[in-house]
């Protein structure tokens, strides 16, 4: 993957606990912004291609709810990113 160097301007104090809480969980600020924007436009492609299925007549969601076993979601959730952060890129 070819990686590059960009400028934004955020909220100096803002910036400042987002890296506080990237060095806190050893993690770098810009693999963690990178997560955060594949989590976005993973749900925004899901959110289109569901609405996409959603105009078909034939469309239905049939699930049931399940609860997780062993930790609340937000820990599944955290373990899934640092499986995946430690994935070959």
């Amino acid at each position: 993957m070819a990686r590059i160097k960009t400028s934004i301007y955020v909220d100096r104090e803002l910036w400042m606990r987002f890296r506080g809480h990237a060095i806190k969980s050893g993690v770098k600020a810009s693999r963690l912004l990178e997560d955060l924007m594949e989590d976005e436009v993973f749900e925004l492609t899901l959110a289109k291609a569901l609405a996409e299925q959603a105009r078909r007549e034939d469309y239905e969601i049939n699930f049931e709810p399940i609860e997780p076993k062993e930790a609340t979601v937000s820990e599944l959730i955290r373990t899934m990113r640092d499986e995946r952060a430690s994935l070959p890129r």
